[in-house]
């Protein structure tokens, strides 16, 4: 019995030799897991494999001593967790002892300790002597890649769970990091790296007397020049790599006496990448600085920022000195202040106005708008700032808006006098007499009313825009400077269509300055428009009608654009409603038509119906419909004051008088309300709704019918009615779409019911957008039906929305995407040569539509059907491709790249499209191909230098600009850091 239990007990184990033979002789892999797996499952103990292991890890030879560790750190990888306390203090011991042996065990043993530094049983005092062991017995740096992170991985774990020991061995803790660190060099490993020395430095480890040593390791690869390679697997972007550092750099202010010098140098450099980091990182710094800190180099970074914004041919340096500007002040503002300290914020202000005001009085000077830039950068920062730059600044500008006579040398005068006034808007005061304003608040009004008075248009909308600022600030103006102000806001808003820019700016301008000052709107502009609509009701069929008609509808616009406050509502809303109705008692019908049935008046009210009644209480809501509805079924007026409409009302019937345009209206209320409210004579309303739909006398209205036939289907519940409503459609389309004068009517009919069920995933949807996809190939209403995709995709805002409380999936585009975007690309390529375009204009308005992170991964598939889109001579293709294609050449630039080609080719040739707007587009792309990777684009630099100077002369002001923008970066392209 004794011998069959000893035979019992030696048979693992002979297994577990065998599996330790192969592994460590055999040069076998497989065994290493199959020795884990069954200590796992407590088949072995880990002392037993060490002792399997007993030969192996004392053999002379090193390459059998390190496969024999090797085994063992493999197999404490898999079940550290099981290790008791005893178990791990002798295997530390073990490795920290071997850490002294060849080279080539080392890879091995350090697999070992990381292990066992994920060991939740690890003893007090042993995470101090594992670190102290490989500080004082590994040159890491020595050691590959792959063991040099797993040094740095030892260090995380017990930074993470060993704190307070590893803080116990003070600065000399950060010293052995500092020694690990030196000269690495692997973008993998120094993310690592640069997280361990922000936590260092976050967690209050002891720097001692190395606070420089640690600033010196890693600010040596600042600024970050890093290109990842081709295919890189491991995705470490040079972005991750300069955010990682700039967190480390950032993180304490002592490392600013040798920071802050670094960045000046390379602010001062020519390389515009080190520019900009070094920008971006004083942004950084100022967070955690303060004046003690900046003293010594305020003169320095001044003089740098100044220079890079005043000289820099990169908007992004500009932006970004702006920036660091901004945040120097700020931190100067906020630092507190000792009594016999020196006021730092003054100084460096001062400095700043010194270097920068002489210029705000040469307007036509090129300097003028970057001096202005930084005085608004910097009085942005504080309300202190604020204060100081504008006391100084505003007399400056209104002394020289006077001096200088020309139109447009006085609105780049008023405009940077904005820029200040905007400023204000930031801080609030408890004294009203403490606001810097104050004391220039009659010149600012005088100066303002002037530019409102002056010929120049464009001189009178900075003027415009400048009066509501100041109308924002409270308790600024008089009740004098807003009776005037308003009477010249009447004025102008009744201006001739030549100045129609101006019109629309001051209509803005009243309803924003209504609401803060409704008083003096109803004194002094209430009663104007009043008089104004009175005389033009008598007018109207008097002179010049189309004069007449200009004057009377302007003054509507101004009443509805001042209504922006409870009170002015009230007086605007009874003024509206006598107006129509003595429109309608005076029985002109072109008139009425003019004010009720013109399509904008229809599409304004629809959208004030759909949005009171998304509002509506349920009960308010279903009282409603059993009105409404009925009256626009059975012409039922009952429920009118005095049944006081003047002729029958039957839409659904009537087209003679217009009424049938009021089902505009009937939509907007239907579709709009909770899927709980019940809808009476529902199925009376579908089948008229049905029928008017591909009524052909009156397209407006049939498009409303259609509309309103889909936002009620999208809300019904599932059912047998639905599907009956559902038959219905199909059937009234299928017969439109035959050949007859409603074929136009029946696809639109289509289009809209295609839309209700592809919101709500309904089974159906799947079918009818196949039949739209069939439409691709119809002579007449191929090109409609690839626009109807546009529609399906995007989103409404009269019927179908989620407001209106219409069923919307949330991923309704990922899911059409997938559902067809493969049959759109199959019937492409089996498409005849002229129905192509309409399959490319089809899926280029689903691309364009598509969140881009659903489209990177299919790029690579459908970028080849993109490019010939481009091809397409339709510019609604272009425009929509060119949208699409725009951002992924930021955010997918190594797939972007293999088509620089082509890409080059079409932009360019795009960019002398007969539209503006491809124009632009093609434009914003070739600045959008300078993101790809710069050994790629150089070939192509002199070509497209000299393709963007036609652009340059572009009549269009929007074209030259995007052209200007886009050539300059061609021309920075290759040189140092770009």
């Amino acid at each position: 019995m004794a011998a069959a239990a000893a035979l019992e007990a030696a048979a693992p184990t002979g297994a577990l030799w065998g599996l330790v033979h192969d592994f460590v002789m055999g040069q076998q892999e497989g065994p290493a897991d199959q020795v884990a797996a069954d200590v796992k499952s407590g088949n072995y103990t880990v002392l037993q494999v060490v002792e399997a292991l007993g030969s192996s890890l004392e053999n002379p030879e090193p390459r059998t001593r390190a496969r024999g560790i090797q085994l063992l750190s493999q197999v404490l990888l898999h079940c550290h967790t099981l290790l008791l306390e005893k178990e791990v203090v002798h295997l530390i011991l073990f490795y920290e002892n071997r850490l002294k042996d060849h080279h080539l065990v080392i890879p091995s043993v350090l697999q070992g300790l990381k292990a066992l530094s994920l060991c939740v049983a690890l003893p007090p005092g042993l995470a101090v002597s594992v670190l102290k062991a490989i500080f004082q017995e590994v040159h890491v740096q020595s050691l590959p890649q792959v063991d040099r992170h797993t040094v740095y991985n030892i260090i995380t774990n017990f930074m993470r769970t060993r704190e307070e020991e590893l803080k116990s061995l003070g600065a000399d803790f950060t010293f052995g990091f500092i020694q690990v660190m030196d000269g690495e060099k692997d973008p993998r490993n120094l993310l690592v790296a640069f997280r361990i020395v922000h936590d260092l430095i976050s967690r209050d480890y002891s720097l001692g007397p190395f606070v420089e040593e640690l600033f010196e390791v890693t600010s040596c690869y600042f600024p970050i020049d890093f290109t990842p390679p081709p295919n890189d697997p491991h995705g470490i972007q040079r972005e991750d790599l300069i955010l990682s550092l700039r967190a480390v750099l950032a993180s304490t202010p002592r490392f600013a006496e040798f920071l802050l010098p670094l960045l000046i140098e390379k602010v001062d450099s020519e390389v515009l990448s080190a520019k900009l980091d070094s920008l971006q990182t004083l942004n950084a710094c100022c967070a955690v600085y303060g004046q003690k800190e900046l003293k010594d180099f305020l003169p320095s970074l001044w003089a740098s920022i100044r220079r890079e914004v005043f000289q820099t041919a990169s908007e992004r340096v500009e932006a970004e000195g702006l920036a660091a500007l901004h945040s120097l002040t700020a931190c100067l503002s906020r630092s507190v202040l000792r009594a016999d300290a020196e006021d730092l914020l003054d100084s460096f202000l001062s400095n700043i106005l010194q270097d920068c005001r002489h210029h705000l009085c040469e307007p036509d000077m090129k300097l003028v708008w970057p001096s202005a830039k930084l005085l608004q950068a910097a009085a942005g920062a504080s309300a202190r700032a604020c204060d100081y730059i504008t006391s100084n600044v505003l007399p400056l500008l209104l002394e020289q808006f006077h001096k200088h006579s020309q139109s447009s040398q006085r609105r780049t005068i008023l405009e940077m006098l904005l820029g200040f006034l905007k400023l204000q808007q930031k801080w609030s005061y408890e004294d009203k007499d403490q606001r810097p304003l104050n004391g220039f608040k009659d010149q600012l009004c005088s100066l303002v009313f002037m530019a409102l008075t002056d010929p120049s248009t464009q001189l009178q909308l900075v003027g415009i825009r400048t009066l509501t600022v100041l109308g924002a600030q409270p308790d600024l103006l008089s009740s004098e400077d807003l009776e005037l102000a308003v009477g010249h806001l009447y004025r102008l808003s009744f201006l001739e269509e030549d100045s129609q820019s101006c019109r629309v700016a001051a209509l803005e301008a009243s309803g924003a300055l209504a609401a803060l000052y409704p008083v003096a709107f109803s004194s002094h502009l209430i009663p104007k428009l009043a008089e104004e609509l009175r005389v033009g009701e008598s007018n109207l069929t008097k002179g010049d009608e189309h004069i007449q008609c200009s004057r009377h509808l302007c003054c509507l616009q101004a009443l509805s654009a001042v209504s922006t406050h409870p009170s002015i509502v009230k007086e605007t809303l009874p003024l509206l409603l006598q107006h129509l109705w003595q429109v309608n008692r005076e029985k002109e019908p072109s008139v009425l038509k003019k004010v009720l049935l013109e399509d904008e008046v229809l599409a304004a009210m629809v959208s004030v119906i759909g949005t009171a009644t998304t509002h509506l209480s349920p009960e308010l809501a279903a009282q409603s419909v059993t009105h409404i509805v009925p009256l626009f079924l059975d012409g039922n007026v009952s429920f009118l004051p005095e049944n006081s409409f003047p002729s029958r009302f039957q839409p659904f019937q009537d087209d003679a008088s217009g009424q049938r345009r009021l089902i505009a209206l009937l939509m907007a209320f239907v579709c709009s309300l909770p899927r709980n409210v019940e809808i009476p004579q529902l199925n009376q309303l579908m089948r008229e709704l049905l029928e008017l739909s591909c009524c052909h006398s009156c397209p407006f209205s049939s498009t409303a019918a259609a509309k309103c036939f889909a936002g009620l289907l999208n809300k019904h519940p599932a059912g047998q009615q639905l599907d009956e409503f559902l038959q219905l459609a199909v059937d009234k389309v299928e017969a439109g779409l035959g050949s007859g004068p409603c074929r136009s009517q029946a696809f639109t009919l289509l289009l809209w019911v295609t839309k209700a069920l592809v919101l709500r995933y309904h089974p159906l949807s799947s079918c009818l957008t196949a039949r739209l996809m069939d439409l691709l190939n119809d002579p007449e209403l191929g090109p409609a039906a690839a626009d109807g995709f546009s529609l399906l995709m995007s989103d409404c805002t009269d019927v179908l929305t989620r407001a209106g409380h219409a069923e919307v999936r949330i991923m309704f585009r990922q899911r059409f995407f997938t559902d067809n975007v493969p049959a759109l690309v199959q019937g492409f390529h089996a498409a005849p040569q002229d129905v192509k375009p309409n399959y490319l204009k089809g899926l280029s308005h689903v691309l364009n539509r598509l969140p881009k992170p659903v489209l990177l991964p299919e790029l690579p598939t459908l970028l080849s059907l993109l490019l010939e889109a481009l091809s397409c001579p339709d510019c609604v293709v272009q425009l929509s491709t060119l949208s699409c294609l725009q951002p992924l050449l930021l955010e997918a630039p190594q797939v972007m790249s293999l088509h620089v080609d082509t890409l080059v080719t079409k932009f360019l040739n795009l960019s002398s499209s007969p539209s503006m707007a491809v124009r632009i587009a093609a434009l914003q792309c070739m600045h959008a191909l300078t993101r790809l990777p710069t050994p790629v684009l150089l070939p192509y630099k002199p070509q497209v230098i000299r393709a963007l100077a036609k652009p340059l002369d572009d009549k269009k002001r929007l074209v030259r600009k995007e052209a200007v923008s886009a050539r300059g970066e061609w021309f920075l392209l290759g040189s140092p850091g770009s």
